[in-house]
Order: C-alpha cells, then structure tokens, then sequence
C-alpha cells in the first residue's frame, strides 16, 4: 500500500491536461483531421457550381446536427441533461457560426492564397490568449520558434500577401482575420470552460452545429445565394463528404482533441491544412506542386515538432 506521499507524488501536475503535448496517435489523429479538412476546400470549389459556398456550410450544418443527434441518440449520450454547459455552448455555438459566416464571405471578396495566410493566425492567438486564459498552456522559446517556423513555410508555400489593391479584397482580408480571432476565442472558450470540458465532445459540437444553421443560412440569404437547379452526382457527392465525415466525424475528434490535450498545440497543428488543401488541388484539381511547396512542408513538420516537444 503507498503512502500519502508517494500517492501525492505520482498524482498528474495541476495543469497536466492543459499542457499535455500530443502523443504519437493524437498526432496522427490530428493530422487526418487536417488532411480531411484540406481536402474539403476541393470539395467546397467541386460542389460550388451547383451550390454556392455559404447556403453549402449551411447545408452540412443541418445535416450534421441531425447526424451527430441520431449519434447521441443511439449511444445514449445526454442532451438535454442540465450540466451548467447552455449559455456558454450558445455563445461557442455562435462565435462558431460568424466564424464560418465571415469565412465564406471574405472568400468572396479575397483570393483563396490571401483568406489562408490571414485565417491561419489563429493558432499565434490561441498561444496569446491562453497565457491569460490557460496559464499552464503557455510556450517556450522554442515553442514560439517552432510556431513561427510553421508558419513560415505556410508563407512559402502561399506567398507573402501583397497590398491589396482592391477595397473590396482588403475587406476581404479583414473578414477572414476576424474569422481567425473568432475561431481562436472558440477554442479558448471551449478549453477553459469547466463546463464544456466536463461534457461530451458531441454535445460541444452540437452547440456549434445549432447556432451556426442559422447564422450561415441567413448570410447567405443576405450575400443573395439561390441554388437554382437540382445538384448534379459530383456536388451532392462533395456535400455528403462535408456533412458525414468533416462535420459529423472531424469536428468531434477536434473539440475531443482540443479537451484533452494543450490548446495551444493542437490548434499549432491546423497551418497543415491550406498545405494539404494545395495537395489535394494538385491530386484532384490537377493544380501544380511546385519545389518551394515541398520546402515548405519540411519548414512546417520541423516546427510542429518543436511545438510539440515536451516541457522539461
């Protein structure tokens, strides 16, 4: 039998979840999720000549929420049990929604090169924020420079954005960097919450599916979206790959992802997805990979290593 003190001893570290780097299945985990959510810009730009960009995030939001309800449903995962998780899911549920709202709308008014570089400053706001958030999330030196390693490849495969020469594509940028703070006080919300930390990822999502509905929905009622013949076998194919395996499946593993493990790499390890959205592109697009592109991805994998190290 061991003593107080040596069971005090072996007890986890206060913030051990909070700072807990990625073991070798979580990143493999992650990165299909990125690679999964890569691959939904090709289907977004294959479905969009049948159905426009928003009233698409609004469909597979619908259709997920349905999807993952069924899920809880069957597995018998409560719902509607009061855990102390409603106003602060509505309010994650929300920010989720205009996030996407300002996504598919500043694509609308920038290019899709400019939308990755600003939208993809998230996970630098996610390591700010959780140093007044999650105090024992916060980097190292060489966690920084890993961060900013990544992010220079990202760079390098996309280019530095020039001046925008158009209003209209600088209110572009400026919609899609709100949707990067949008998306890290998201993830910053969800992880600090004790509330929706306690709860189930599924029931987190579902938050998010149920605000984001109708947020997008109207959005595209407003930008004037009208699907105005039946989807051919090629669109509806791309919008049941968003709506069952990125919504209903992804999502769920992030935000189970995002509970358990530091925020702040998790959310690091998101700047793969516009590199895997630029290779799906090439494998499904015939797009072109250029020298630049696979330094940059050797640039991102060393400094998602560094990210990831363990604290001494």
């Amino acid at each position: 039998m061991s003593s107080p003190a040596s069971s005090e001893s072996s007890a986890p570290p206060p913030h051990h979840h909070t700072t807990r780097p990625l073991d070798a299945v979580a990143i493999a985990v992650t990165v299909v999720v990125c690679l999964s959510w890569g691959f939904n810009q090709a289907a977004v730009k294959l479905a969009i000549h049948d159905i426009p960009a928003m009233m698409q995030g609004a469909i597979r939001s619908a259709i997920g929420m349905t999807i993952v309800t069924l899920w809880c449903w069957l597995r018998g995962i409560p719902l509607f049990r009061r855990d102390g998780t409603l106003w602060v899911g509505l309010l994650a549920g929300t920010l989720f929604g205009v996030e996407f709202a300002m996504i598919y709308q500043g694509l609308a008014y920038t290019t899709a090169t400019r939308a990755s570089v600003f939208l993809y400053m998230a996970p630098f706001l996610v390591v700010l924020g959780g140093r007044i958030l999650l105090p024992g999330d916060r980097f190292r030196m060489s966690q920084w420079a890993g961060l900013l390693l990544s992010f220079a490849g990202m760079i390098m495969a996309f280019g530095v954005p020039t001046p925008a020469l158009d209003p209209r594509q600088t209110l572009g940028d400026i919609l899609t960097l709100i949707a990067a703070v949008l998306w890290a006080c998201t993830t910053l919300l969800i992880k600090s919450s004790r509330a929706l930390n306690a709860t189930s990822p599924e029931k987190v999502l579902l938050y998010q599916l149920l605000m984001s509905t109708p947020i997008i929905a109207l959005a595209s009622w407003f930008a004037g979206e009208r699907i105005t013949h039946w989807p051919d076998h090629q669109a509806l194919a791309m919008m049941a790959y968003q709506s069952v395996w990125v919504v209903s499946v992804t999502f769920v593993v992030w935000f189970a992802l995002i509970k358990k493990y530091s925020a702040s790499r998790v959310s690091a390890f998101s700047v793969l997805t516009p590199l895997f959205g630029v290779a799906a592109g090439h494998f499904v697009m015939g797009d072109p990979i250029t020298p630049a592109f696979l330094v940059a991805v050797a640039f991102v994998a060393i400094g998602l290593v560094l990210v990831n190290k363990p604290q001494s």
